[in-house]
């Protein structure tokens, strides 16, 4: 077995045991939709970074399948301009002429078997054979969730997937479905093709050093575990801000919304980590037991009273900053209802956490870029300095920093220096080095190489999240009128009726 080293420890310098990554068996990688953006800035710099730091096994090699006519020389070129593109910095000629020789590409009709088996059946075995990979295949899916249905049955029906055979695996990437119903259908597919144990639905969320930590955080420090529950903790609130609006993907957004492309995966991913109890294993089938657990226990949204947890937004053209709204967005009808901004008071009924609201909201052209997921926990039962230094004293916020700059802060309050009695908040602060992090795609290739499903939702955790949302995003679309304060300010922190959520109850947003 093979063994690298990714990091050494900070503060000794010496090599940290935790930081060894294990080389993955020899395997193909066919992806599907590989002309595209997703392959071209994301997976193919990611796999050439992992070659690069000689993270992939000696026999490797990447088939992509689209629909696009080309050879394999022009795919070659084409991935090299996204990674110049990508990572600048990285491109090394000498790296890249021995890399991108494992690069193969063939044209595919996405419905057609006969053109699974000419471009996929007749041509992976012999270039498997000279990469020794072992049968080993992982198919990924990175074409528009509208053509997941037809490639996985196809792939059936031509005899490529075996649910027999452990070497062969599905990547597929968000939307798992827009619907319960949906949902099921598309589970349904893939479970009649492949066993659950070869299919790997990413959330690259999920890859996210921190959010590998919270588990660490949680359940390895004696200091937080005993504070973690409602006897300690006040609310919890989980944000990911973006500053960017829809780019070029107007045709997704408006089927889609920020509560079916934001909420279904990477919020409720983010609060069943920090909500669940631990698991008596780790390992990645009890670690997604005890996620569904939360998230059967989260109590279904009122929908006749939505008012009392639910806020969402669209944002509007900006003369401050420049930006144009959603409505003038390329592609985007001009009268569209289509929220981009969502924020969800949510109740976890269980032992652990009843009492304790979940505060989730993500959204589109706010202040500013940040995932981070804040434990407020309860002010102490009896403040003596309130007389002395007068004004709200705030109680001990834990933040796990998500993105962009990784890491876990601590604000507590300390005496201000000076002969004065007054208090000062002040954070005590991890950062992640850089230098020692794979990117989130980069994690994800190598699990599934490995076999490792810890990062990847499971069937049941992707209905359970449907059958929350579906509901409430029916009850929203239903709505004849739109409230007034739909609209907020591209740039701002998003629609003010957000912050009456937590007002009701003398609570407030993190500022962005």
């Amino acid at each position: 077995m093979n063994v690298h080293t990714l990091g050494e420890n900070m503060s000794t310098g010496q090599i940290a045991p935790s930081c060894q990554i294990v080389i993955p068996k020899s395997c193909c990688l066919v992806i599907f939709g590989a002309s595209g953006d997703l392959a071209q800035r994301k997976l193919i710099p990611a796999i050439y970074r992992l070659f690069r730091q000689r993270l992939l096994p000696s026999g490797f090699f990447v088939l992509g399948v689209a629909r696009t006519e080309m050879n394999s020389e022009r795919f070659r070129e084409l991935m090299a301009e996204g990674l110049r593109e990508t990572f600048p910095e990285e491109c090394d000629e000498n790296c890249w002429r021995d890399f991108s020789s494992r690069l193969h590409y063939r044209v595919i009709d996405y419905r057609d078997s006969e053109s699974y088996r000419i471009n996929l059946a007749e041509v992976l075995p012999s270039l498997e054979k000279a990469a020794a990979t072992g049968g080993n295949r992982i198919f990924y899916l990175a074409t528009p969730p509208g053509g997941y249905e037809d490639i996985i049955a196809t792939l059936h029906q031509s005899g490529l997937t075996s649910q027999a055979d452990a070497g062969v695996k599905l990547v597929i990437e968000k939307p798992f479905g827009h619907d319960l119903e949906s949902s099921k259908r598309l589970n349904a597919i893939l479970l009649d093709a492949f066993q659950e144990s070869q299919v790997y639905r990413i959330d690259h969320y999920l890859a996210k050093e921190t959010v590998q930590n919270i588990l660490m955080f949680r359940f390895a420090n004696s200091l937080f575990e005993p504070l973690w529950n409602r006897r300690y903790i006040d609310h919890v609130q989980i944000t990911t801000a973006e500053t960017i609006g829809i780019e070029r993907r107007a045709g997704y957004y408006e089927e889609a919304g920020v509560l079916r492309d934001m909420f279904q995966n990477h919020m409720f991913q983010l609060l069943s980590l920090t909500a669940m109890e631990p698991p008596s294993l780790f390992s990645a089938d009890r670690v997604r037991d005890e996620k569904a657990k939360v998230m059967h226990s989260i109590r279904p949204f009122p929908l006749e009273r939505l008012e009392e947890c639910v806020v969402t937004g669209q944002y509007a053209g900006s003369g401050t900053s420049g930006h144009k709204g959603y409505r003038q967005e390329v592609g985007v009808e001009p009268g569209s209802a289509v929220p981009t901004y969502a924020a969800l008071k949510v109740w976890v009924d269980n032992w652990r956490w009843n009492g304790v609201p979940f505060y989730l909201r993500s959204g589109k052209r706010l202040k500013r870029r940040t995932t981070e997921i804040a434990i407020h926990f309860r002010p102490v039962p009896h403040m003596m300095f309130s007389q002395t230094m007068g004004g709200r004293i705030e109680a001990n916020t834990l933040i796990l920093q998500v993105q962009p700059d990784e890491g876990i802060h601590l604000e507590i309050q300390a005496k201000n220096p000076g002969s004065r009695m007054c208090l000062m908040p002040v954070s005590l602060d991890f950062h992640y080095p850089r230098e020692f992090s794979l990117s989130a795609y980069e994690r994800v290739l190598l699990d599934c190489m490995e076999g490792d499903q810890m990062l990847f939702v499971r069937n049941d955790g992707v209905e359970l999240s449907w059958a929350l949302l579906t509901p409430l995003i029916d009850a929203l679309e239903a709505r004849e009128v739109v409230p007034d304060s739909f609209l907020y300010e591209a740039g701002s922190d998003g629609p003010a009726a957000a912050a009456e959520l937590l007002e009701k109850s003398g609570r407030c947003w993190r500022p962005l």
